[in-house]
Order: structure tokens, then sequence, then C-alpha cells
């Protein structure tokens, strides 16, 4: 396997947690009412974010290949949760076109946003692993 950047993690205070990844820090905090700050958005929701970013930038693109206006389109993303496990059970993401997007088009904007690789790394996850490390 080939190597990929690592993603350093440090704690500026209170619940906040910040990462840094190809030298870009992305900033966390709980909700007021799980004992943070609500200065930032939380992980998960940054995770949830990652997957209708990941579809809107593929609609995007698909767009801008082929020169289609995208002043009046976007992509809303709905998340169901699974009483049972109290995790998302179902996504569904809506691409939103407007009235004057070509019919050729739309079966094929939507094989495009299904190869997001944020949803293509979800469908075959990773092993993560969990190890110890003190200071020396």
């Amino acid at each position: 396997m080939s190597e990929i950047p690592e993603i350093k993690v440090t704690f500026p205070g209170g619940l906040r947690v910040d990462s840094e990844y190809k030298g870009h820090v992305v900033k966390t905090d709980q909700p007021v009412h799980q004992g943070g700050e609500g200065t930032a958005s939380s992980p998960f929701d940054l995770f949830l974010v990652s997957i209708a970013a990941c579809a809107g930038f593929y609609a995007l693109a698909f767009c801008k290949e082929r020169d289609i206006p995208t002043e009046k389109a976007g992509v809303v993303m709905r998340m169901e949760k699974d009483p049972e496990t109290k995790m998302i059970g179902r996504i569904l993401i809506e691409i939103q076109l407007p009235a004057e997007f070509p019919d050729r088009y739309k079966r094929a904007i939507i094989k495009a946003v299904d190869t997001c690789t944020v949803k293509a790394q979800l469908m075959k996850p990773p092993v993560i692993e969990i190890e110890l490390k003190t200071s020396v």
C-alpha cells in the first residue's frame, strides 16, 4: 500500500480538536448541549458534510465540463436515523437542477455523482486499528 500524508491532531482547549492535513487546519468542537462551546462543526458533522460536498463537487465538475450553467444548481442531502442503532441508516442525495438542464444529461449526472470518492470509500471501509504510544 502507498503511504498517504498523516493527519496531526491537537487539542487547543475545551472540547475543541484541530486536525492539520495537507497544510490546512480543520477546527472542530462539540455542540453546547454536549459540553462543547459550539465554535465549529463537530467531527461527525464534518463527516456528513464531506459526503454532501463530494456529491456537489461531482455535480459541479459534470456541469463545468459541458459548459452547463450552475447558478441554479445544487445538492441537498437528507439523512434518516435508524431507530435501532441510533446511527444514520439512509442518506438521500438530491441533485437540484434548473428546468433548462438538458434532458440528455440527466442520467449521466446521476452516474457522475454516484462516483463520488467519499461514497466509494464508505462502500469499501478501511480496516481501522488503534494503537497507544506514550511520550518519552
